[in-house]
């Protein structure tokens, strides 16, 4: 055999091909690409959780036309490590775009000074947006392992089994990194203070998702959604309509198990889903939820509905 150079590149195409493979997950037996990786990004916080009203100074920073530089602390009143940290959250609540910081439809969705929905955060939906925004940017990867896996294989849970996770998936991580990561999560949803008005509480601490749950030789941390009837069927359509992998026809299995869906961010139970899927198949002539031979799916007649003008509608008929 001759060697040329056309016979280097196909082999070294072939073993790039074939180390792409082996260092990704095997997606097969989901239907997804096989090539497909999965990404984990932890730490840029400067190990503060994010406080409520970060993400509207931010926004109005960045609106302005500013950038995160040495001179943000003036502007925006804090420490440096606090301008990093802002700056990260805003990336990870997708308010900003990660590329290039300017701001997202999201963002101009609750905090524009014209036509913001909730500017200063003030309804409950608004929280479980973000919520939402948090997990499917993926920004901050722990609360995506955490809500899509961890908690349905340990319901009881702490550090040691999101570590043990990562070791079982082959990640590479730093412990003390992730530990961190670990206590900014617990402080972002969970608040030791009854007051949920509290400045230092954690910005979506009000939606009691997380337990702490004591036990002798550790506490542990349990998800248990105890205001699934607080969840507006219209924001749960814009989650679904905001999921690009979704087709016109989606079962009920995948809106409750998938990686994303509304059961695992919304940590509902089966009868919970099926109780909202039921309300939103009543609230609109172009879905139908039927179930055909025990199979249970949500079908739309087409896709021409637009998530943000729901929501919208929704909190224009709240005011």
């Amino acid at each position: 055999m001759n060697i040329t150079k056309d016979n280097i590149n196909t082999i070294v195409f072939i073993c790039n091909f074939e180390k792409k493979i082996e260092n990704s997950f095997n997606y097969q037996i989901l239907g997804v690409d096989i090539l497909e990786e999965k990404k984990y990004i932890f730490s840029g916080h400067e190990t503060f959780h994010c406080k409520g009203f970060w993400l509207k100074k931010g926004y109005d920073y960045v609106k302005q036309g500013r950038k995160f530089i040495d001179e943000s602390c003036i502007s925006l009143g804090v420490g440096r490590n606090m301008v990093s940290s802002i700056r990260f959250w805003l990336k990870a609540f997708n308010i900003i775009d990660q590329q290039n910081e300017e701001i997202t439809p999201l963002g101009n969705f609750i905090f524009n000074e014209n036509n913001g929905v909730d500017k200063y955060l003030e309804n409950e939906t608004t929280l479980w947006l973000l919520h939402f925004s948090l997990i499917q940017t993926n920004f901050s990867s722990i609360y995506s392992i955490i809500f899509n896996e961890i908690r349905k294989t340990k319901p009881e849970f702490n550090k040691s089994n999101l570590i043990a996770f990562l070791n079982e998936h082959n990640v590479s991580f730093n412990e003390n990194t992730v530990n961190k990561d670990f206590s900014v999560l617990t402080r972002t949803y969970f608040s030791k203070s009854n007051d949920k008005e509290d400045s230092f509480s954690g910005i979506l601490s009000s939606l009691e998702l997380l337990e702490e749950i004591k036990h002798k030789d550790s506490n542990k941390y349990i998800i248990h959604n105890k205001k699934t009837n607080s969840i507006p069927v219209e924001l749960l359509l814009f989650c679904i309509l905001e999921n690009d992998k979704y087709g016109l026809s989606i079962s009920h299995k995948s809106l409750s198990g998938d990686a994303n869906s509304i059961g695992n961010i919304f940590a509902m139970n089966n009868d919970q889903l099926d109780e909202k899927l039921t309300e939103l198949s009543s609230l609109y002539k172009e879905i139908n939820y039927t179930s055909n031979s025990g199979v249970k799916e949500l079908q739309f007649k087409n896709k021409n509905l637009n998530s943000y003008s729901i929501l919208r509608d929704y909190y224009e008929n709240q005011a």
